[in-house]
């Protein structure tokens, strides 16, 4: 009951109105249209080849008035370590990223996503949860992305932009938002929750990343796919908290539970992340962004799949 009232409250904050400086962690077109032009208030288009192939081509060729670019594919927001791909990168390459785009620590920045499908969605949640795992808290994501915006009809902008003035951003890490693996393996041993945000086929075993040295997930753990509270409308995905109610609902989460999100590489985790969060209640969330990624480098960890139980990483990898 705890959750559903949480979720709740998270959807009337959505819906209702928001200050400039401390947005909802999920906001309306109608919200973003009524505060543009707002100083210290930055719309950062994310937009990537996730999404359909969008680039800062497709930028120019149309995008919110006044919104600034940063591919989330290419521009440095996510590195690759030790051959685990999606890691978070140092501290201090993110400053330099962020106050790159001109972005400074008294800034609300508003996170745009294509919108074109359920995983563009984690373009824009994985890039909040940087921001918030830097600790920056003045953070949003629009729902519906660029797509909802512009099937709603809000003004559209098109031509080259010049590039943002550079200013500083300094950034503090939040070791709480995000899980290594000796935690997530403690974790497990302890029984906390471990939230496999990948769709189900993952889950079980059926398909494997090739990000991953072996199929199937961390014993335990319980599925929430990344795109269950997604919907589609006009060729835009939003986001349906009354969807992650019943979804959060069915899998009885311990609200106050040290709770952890993986996925493959850390991108379908950070919509779980987000959803669990920012929009579910869950009062402790962390994010492993080595995913099983980097879980399965170790042959001796152990894999759960639904046809054959519980076996080491070993005993399936190539």
């Amino acid at each position: 009951m705890r959750s559903r009232l949480l979720i709740a409250a998270g959807a009337l904050a959505i819906a209702g109105p928001a200050h400039a400086l401390h947005p909802a962690p999920l906001v309306e077109a109608e919200w973003l249209d009524q505060q543009l032009g707002s100083d210290g208030l930055v719309v950062l288009d994310v937009r990537s080849a996730i999404d359909d192939g969008g680039d800062r081509e497709s930028f120019e060729a149309a995008r919110i008035p006044g919104s600034r670019y940063s591919s989330y594919t290419d521009a440095g927001w996510r590195e690759t370590r030790d051959d685990v791909a999606g890691l978070m990168p140092d501290v201090a390459d993110l400053e330099a990223l962020i106050g790159g785009l001109g972005i400074g620590n008294d800034d609300t920045v508003v996170v745009v996503a294509g919108g074109t499908g359920p995983t563009d969605f984690g373009s824009a949640t994985r890039i909040y949860w940087t921001f918030k795992a830097l600790g920056h808290d003045e953070v949003t994501i629009l729902n519906g992305g660029f797509a909802g915006w512009q099937a709603q009809g809000f003004d559209v902008a098109s031509g080259s932009t010049d590039a943002p003035e550079a200013t500083d951003f300094s950034g503090s890490l939040q070791a709480h938002l995000l899980a290594t693996t000796e935690e997530v393996e403690s974790a497990r041993e302890a029984d906390e929750p471990l939230v496999d945000a990948r769709p189900p086929g993952f889950f079980t075993g059926e398909t494997q990343s090739p990000a991953t040295r072996a199929p199937g997930t961390i014993p335990g753990s319980a599925n929430l796919p990344h795109d269950g509270a997604l919907v589609e409308r006009d060729g835009a995905y939003y986001l349906e908290p009354e969807r992650l109610n019943a979804n959060l609902e069915a899998l009885g989460l311990d609200p106050q539970a040290p709770t952890v999100a993986f996925c493959n590489t850390g991108h379908w985790a950070a919509s779980g992340w987000f959803q669990l969060s920012e929009i579910g209640g869950l009062e402790n969330v962390s994010m492993y962004d080595g995913s099983m990624a980097e879980w399965t480098r170790d042959d001796a960890r152990a894999l759960q799949l639904a046809d054959r139980g519980i076996v080491t990483v070993g005993e399936l990898a190539d």
